[in-house]
């Protein structure tokens, strides 16, 4: 994946045909001062120039001015945080992405989407031949604004995870298919940046570790809500290799890789920081049950292991 923090735009028809997936941006600061935010003209140029060539931008969809006008985080309510970064925040910055892609015919990704008030506006998008494609994530599926204690910034993210009746609008919005996919968005965060000695979640670090967990978060929530493990496949593996071009990924089936793994969907279990894999054992999990035990794992046909070899390899666009 090719960053687009503005001033490049010579460099991003050679980094396509290098192979990298798509061209990543942020609406506002992104946190790392070294990757500037774009203004919309930039990302309009941007679009226009990756159209020429097909590429795909992704988006982290929050506008500044929104956000800038909101009150301040700091301190240890969750609900002051989540005042902070309003809905209207993302509700207007993918309305911006959305009339952009259309003017240029750009393909456009919409990054951890937390706003079920932009549902609708996607699925008009789509209706009028916008390629508009959108993401959420477990941490948003699972959590509630409600459940979040004073102090605990290891909830912490951007956008915030949101109230109870937007999470149920979020599963439907996966439902209907309005939402593509499910991804991890994992941040390996040290205790230290979370701030958990002091609950600030105006200082605190944003970002959720879940990677090990995402399967069973997901699993758990969306038996609940009667979907099968076909559904939790599609939203996981086969849409999210869809929208990277990974042709030959996220099926079993004839001619695909073969990456997969064994879980019991029944097997409960409860979530303990400190036997994670994460190297920071900082995740919002700790102590939540949930259904399915992943009892192995194979990539391209061979069974791997948290203690084997490493096995991964550097993918480009259009690689298997």
């Amino acid at each position: 994946m090719g960053g687009e923090p503005g001033g490049n735009l010579r460099e991003l028809r050679g980094l396509h045909d290098e192979g990298v997936f798509g061209f990543k941006g942020f609406l506002l600061h992104s946190g790392v001062d070294e990757f500037p935010h774009l203004e919309p003209d930039d990302l309009a140029d941007v679009l226009r120039e990756i159209r020429a060539f097909d590429a795909l931008m992704i988006v982290h969809a929050e506008d500044p001015q929104v956000i800038d006008h909101a009150p301040p985080a700091y301190g240890a309510s969750y609900r002051d945080f989540l005042r902070s970064r309003p809905r209207g925040a993302e509700n207007l910055a993918i309305a911006q992405i959305v009339e952009l892609a259309r003017r240029t015919g750009c393909r456009v990704h919409i990054l951890h989407l937390s706003s079920s008030d932009a549902l609708p506006m996607i699925r008009s998008a789509r209706h009028d031949g916008v390629r508009i494609t959108v993401e959420t994530c477990p941490h948003y599926l699972v959590f509630t604004a409600e459940e979040i204690a004073e102090g605990a910034t290891e909830f912490k993210c951007c956008p915030p995870i949101r109230e109870a009746a937007n999470r149920e609008a979020l599963w439907q919005g996966l439902a209907d298919g309005t939402i593509d996919c499910v991804v991890s968005d994992h941040s390996p965060c040290t205790p230290e940046l979370k701030r958990l000695d002091t609950g600030d979640f105006g200082l605190a670090w944003g970002g959720i570790a879940s990677l090990q967990l995402g399967l069973p978060a997901v699993w758990t929530e969306a038996r609940r809500r009667g979907h099968t493990p076909a559904d939790v496949v599609r939203w996981m593996a086969e849409r999210p290799a869809e929208v990277a071009g990974l042709s030959r990924r996220g099926r079993i089936a004839p001619g695909f890789q073969a990456d997969f793994c064994v879980f019991a969907p029944d097997e409960v279990f409860v979530v303990d920081k400190d036997r994670l894999h994460h190297r920071n054992p900082v995740t919002p999990y700790h102590g939540r049950r949930f259904a399915d035990v992943v009892r192995g794992s194979w990539l391209r046909g061979v069974r791997i292991g948290i203690d084997g070899p490493s096995r991964g390899r550097l993918l480009n666009r259009g690689e298997t």
